[in-house]
């Protein structure tokens, strides 16, 4: 095996464990907190998330190996900036509290959402995950962790022209999605830190990328909007 086959054998696993984490992740947190499987709610959010999740990794696999290999190469431990180690941790943190508070909900009957509501959830989720995947096919330096590749180049196109971080935007949108999908109006209290955690991201990657990128500063003046269009 040549080191090209080695590379993308590693990839492969690497991408294969990372996906079975994170169906042990939501059924974990979804299910045991809930105490039954009888949360239809949860099925169908895992089938969009984990679905989603599949198709996106498997067209990267296929189209931009050098990008799955940045996004698989994720989470706190991963994050080479002091600062970002501790806002991917809390931001790790909410995500679970995203998935055990439904659960709890369900359990204990705590709120009392209807269909369309569930609906209009499941909807913002999907929509989530189409921006991400437009996103990925825009930026091939899209990483999961804040750093500059050696060849980067700033990408100002598609979605990028409307706001400086679609790729959080897509986060948020996700997430608003994830409480009214469970059925859970006490989720939504989650989206304040949550949001509170991309903000923070954000502004010390834009310091860190205005310092490193070349260019990155010119664009900022370019696209005034950091996260939401005609707000922020």
């Amino acid at each position: 095996m040549n080191t090209a086959d080695t590379k993308a054998h590693n990839l492969k696993i690497k991408a294969l464990f990372g996906f079975v984490e994170l169906i042990a992740m939501i059924g974990l947190f979804l299910f045991a907190p809930a105490g039954s499987f009888n949360f239809w709610q949860a099925w169908i959010y895992s089938i969009i998330f984990v679905g989603s999740s599949a198709t996106i990794t498997f067209y990267l696999w296929r189209t931009d190996p050098e990008l799955l290999a940045r996004r698989v190469n994720t989470g706190p431990a991963a994050e080479k900036e002091k600062a970002q180690k501790f806002i991917q941790s809390f931001n790790t943190i909410l995500f679970i509290a995203f998935l055990i508070i439904p659960a709890l909900d369900h359990r204990f009957g705590w709120s009392n959402v209807p269909l369309y509501i569930v609906i209009l959830g499941d909807i913002l989720v999907i929509l989530g995950f189409f921006l991400f995947f437009l996103v990925l096919r825009e930026n091939a330096f899209a990483s999961a962790i804040i750093e500059v590749a050696a060849d980067q180049k700033v990408i100002s196109t598609g979605l990028y022209s409307i706001v400086r971080h679609p790729l959080y935007l897509s986060g948020l949108i996700m997430m608003l999605g994830t409480p009214l999908a469970l059925g859970s109006w006490w989720d939504l209290l989650m989206f304040i830190p949550f949001t509170l955690g991309i903000i923070l991201r954000l502004l010390d990657e834009e310091k860190f990328l205005s310092k490193n990128l070349p260019g990155y500063k010119e664009y900022c003046q370019k696209v005034r909007y950091r996260l939401i269009p005609f707000l922020w």
